[in-house]
């Protein structure tokens, strides 16, 4: 859905018995629900070869235990803030200065036949990928990867530009986030609005005022151009990259930067990097409104695991209309705003599990209890319990303004808010309303390329049809346009599929091994 009022792509990697992570689109992401660990160490020259430390800590800290048989090995190395005119560069925005990227290195005990680096970014933009590396490890009994992969690769997750131990952004106070989350989703009256305005035109300042026409540094292209120097520093010829939502315009990014340095890309949560802001947003609120239309059909099928049933939609709609009015407080004095509710519903829409957990939060919430309905808008926004947030928020607006060069105006903005409201009602108003986040950004942008891959081999393009952060039919719009990519499908429902399922996790384990392209078009039912 929206990192930051709205632009949000959401990636939920699912753990059974341990903290659920990870990540959102050109706007979606699910956070990563764990506490930062930095990654210490010198960090390396540009060019230079890292040194690797051994780092168990960070597993404990991310997910509280160590997986079996995996060694976990920590770096950083340095990047031109600026690679269009290099670390010499000497004019311009970061000239002769350098970012760190954090790096975490995961090897099994048990493996036999290396292939290389199998790179992994869960996309956000903003999502740490130190992190998702980290649970990825677990395993498929916990929604990690399956052995075959631990067997034959080092899984590498880095933080991007910007994100959690990567030169973080960070410029927007904890009581700012929760004003805007808090917020009425849909700021209908025209003082409504003209605060919301002022509330992200109050966040614009404050962030430029701190990082200025540095802003543009942290876009794609140039995170891009950060994943080749991440490949020359594991020594991969070339490149193998799993990326979830936004990861897969990182992805398709690099294919056309640098196509001859391909060897497998996996691009699952397809993005269209041609979609602008505006179409991206509307894009969105269809696959939110699609995939909220499935939680009420499920809803009503299935009345004992679903109290708010039969007319989930009405109890939804509703909860929301008396929150504005008078919402629902916590112990601790925390209201129950229609905004918290919205990043509720948006939370539980990543994954079909969350169906069943959102009607409960609705039916708590009717009773007087909003724990639920803050545990899931936490989840979603990565809140802590003493009301602190991760800089996913400030990475994810950064990155996301950098890369936008068109940004409507307030007046075009009022004009959508109108007219999503009746062609989407739950999410079409509070997607547009949160385009006002870029507008009132400051800083140029750095906008990526958007054409073929001349030169790569196949590129794998997954996508799920009910996914409501980056829509179904971004997957194939991707596929077309770097030339090379080959559709997979998983008729199923949340946001990416691999490794969901047999069939999806045997298409890309041949793919990623033995680099055999499944059939272009092939399907791969729900269950």
């Amino acid at each position: 859905m929206t990192r930051t009022p709205d632009r949000t792509r959401r990636f939920r990697l699912t753990m059974a018995g341990l903290t659920a992570a990870v990540v959102l689109t050109a706007g979606c992401t699910l956070p990563a629900f764990a506490p930062r660990t930095d990654v210490d160490g010198e960090a390396a020259a540009p060019g230079a070869a890292p040194t690797w430390r051994s780092c168990p800590e960070v597993a404990d800290e991310v997910v509280g235990r160590r997986a079996p048989d995996i060694r976990y090995e920590c770096t950083r190395i340095q990047v031109p803030r600026d690679w269009a005119g290099g670390s010499a560069a000497t004019t311009g925005p970061g000239a002769g200065e350098t970012f760190e990227i954090a790096l975490l290195r995961a090897r099994s005990t048990n493996q036999r036949d290396r292939i290389g680096s199998l790179l992994v970014n869960p996309g956000g933009p903003g999502g740490s990928g130190v992190d998702t590396a980290v649970y990825l490890t677990f395993g498929e009994q916990y929604g990690g990867l399956p052995d075959a992969i631990l067997e034959r690769f080092d899984i590498v997750g880095f933080d991007p530009r910007g994100v959690s131990r990567s030169s973080p952004v960070e410029c927007i106070s904890d009581a700012d986030l929760d004003a805007v989350f808090g917020y009425n989703p849909d700021p209908e009256s025209q003082a409504s609005f003209d605060d919301f305005v002022a509330l992200n035109e109050q966040i614009g300042q404050g962030c430029g005022a701190k990082y200025g026409d540095q802003l543009p540094l942290y876009g794609t292209e140039q995170a891009a151009r950060d994943i080749d120097a991440i490949r020359a520093a594991v020594g991969d010829e070339k490149l193998t990259y799993l990326g979830y939502s936004y990861g897969t315009l990182l992805g398709a990014t690099y294919a056309q930067l640098f196509p001859q340095r391909v060897r497998a890309l996996v691009l699952d949560g397809a993005v269209d990097p041609r979609q602008g802001l505006i179409e991206g947003s509307e894009s969105q609120a269809r696959g939110f409104e699609r995939a909220f239309d499935n939680f009420t059909r499920w809803c009503a099928a299935n009345a004992a695991r679903c109290p708010i049933a039969p007319d989930a939609r009405a109890a939804v709609t509703s909860a929301m209309d008396k929150a504005e009015i008078s919402p629902v407080r916590s112990a601790d004095g925390r209201e129950a705003t229609a905004g918290w509710i919205f990043y509720a519903i948006v939370s539980s829409l990543y994954s079909e599990p969350g169906w069943e957990q959102l009607a409960q939060a609705i039916d708590r919430l009717n009773e007087g209890n909003p724990t639920d309905v803050f545990r899931l808008a936490d989840n979603y926004t990565d809140r802590d319990s003493d009301g602190n947030y991760s800089n996913l928020f400030d990475a994810n607006l950064a990155i996301n303004c950098a890369d936008e060069e068109q940004r409507p105006d307030l007046e075009r903005i009022r004009q959508l808010q109108s007219e999503w409201r009746t062609r989407y009602p739950l999410f079409g108003a509070p997607l547009a309303a949160g385009l006002v986040s870029c507008t009132e950004w400051p800083g140029g942008s750095d906008p990526y390329p958007t054409g073929r891959a001349e030169g790569a081999p196949p590129i794998l393009v997954v996508g799920t049809t009910g996914d409501p952060a980056t829509p179904y039919e971004q997957t194939p719009a991707l596929a077309e346009m770097l030339g090379v990519g080959r559709v997979l499908t998983w008729e199923g429902e949340g946001h990416t599929a691999y490794p969901q399922t047999t069939c999806i996790t045997q298409a890309v384990n041949a793919y990623l091994i033995d680099l055999t392209v499944p059939p272009d078009g092939k399907r791969c039912p729900a269950r």
